[in-house]
């Protein structure tokens, strides 16, 4: 089931998207991320839908694939709408036990479920259609007047390069180690949640072991190549904004005023 974490996760193809700058990714998923908070209605969320359904088709990357990548955030799902479901004041519908469930608990659970679907959504498809390098010098990049406050820019955006990059190596690590306990008898999946708490332990020592050594062995190799820092560091291939960056900031601003449009109207 860890196979499903597409977070970090690199999908290869020859489209649209992937021929963006890095830049322009970044910034147009930032600024769906703040669309989704500004949305109010079901026409803020259709338009939305319709943004992501868009952006998904012309990135080439399969909707299974991305669809995948929402089971590693089922139990953020579930617990977020059972919190606002069971405490959201408002006019109750009916009562277990001590608990009361309202009309605007399941409504704001609804928007809450939905929110969080199309960001988890949004932002896999920039970390799917960018190679951690390019996500590394977009970052670097954008951050860059943040020099001035003595901000170690570089170092900041390539850690969040290298965490990305973590992720999905530590995913396959730990389904080898519960491979691996599952052959001398583990069991995951069956007993009460205390005893399979218990069970995940003998998994998770052995995993971090393996992080500690990918990260020593990452820093080995960085300074065997003599890594000092951003300073003076050229690029192989400079960022430089085409027709299809500012094509792609066009419809971004257009959909952003219509969502802020549908926001002020209804």
């Amino acid at each position: 089931m860890f196979r499903d974490i597409t977070l970090g996760q690199y999908y290869p193809a020859d489209s649209y998207i992937h021929r963006l700058d890095p830049r322009t990714k970044i910034t147009v998923t930032f600024l769906y991320m703040i669309s989704i908070f500004l949305i109010r209605d079901i026409w803020g969320y259709l338009v939305a839908f319709i943004f992501l359904a868009f952006m998904i088709r012309i990135s080439h990357v399969p909707v299974k694939f991305m669809v995948r990548g929402l089971k590693g955030i089922f139990i953020i799902l579930i617990f977020t709408a059972i919190f606002n479901v069971f405490f959201t004041p408002g006019e109750v519908l009916f009562s277990i036990w001590k608990l009361s469930i309202t009309r605007e608990g399941i409504r704001v659970a609804v928007r809450m479920v939905i929110r969080l679907v199309f960001l988890v959504m949004g932002s896999s498809i920039m970390t799917l259609t960018t190679t951690p390098n390019n996500l590394t010098d977009g970052l670097e990049k954008i951050f860059r007047p943040l020099k001035r406050f003595k901000l170690p820019v570089h170092e900041i955006a390539m850690m969040m390069s290298i965490a990305l990059g973590f992720i999905p190596i530590l995913v396959e690590e730990l389904d080898k180690i519960m491979k691996a306990q599952s052959a001398r008898g583990a069991d995951f999946e069956n007993g009460r949640l205390s005893v399979r708490i218990k069970t995940m332990i003998p998994v998770l020592v052995p995993l971090f072991v393996s992080a500690f050594r990918h990260a020593g062995d990452l820093a080995t190799a960085m300074e065997a190549r003599c890594y000092h820092g951003g300073d003076g560091r050229t690029r192989m291939k400079p960022l430089r904004y085409g027709k299809q960056d500012y094509a792609a900031y066009t419809v971004a601003v257009l959909y952003l005023v219509l969502v802020i449009g549908i926001a002020v109207m209804l």
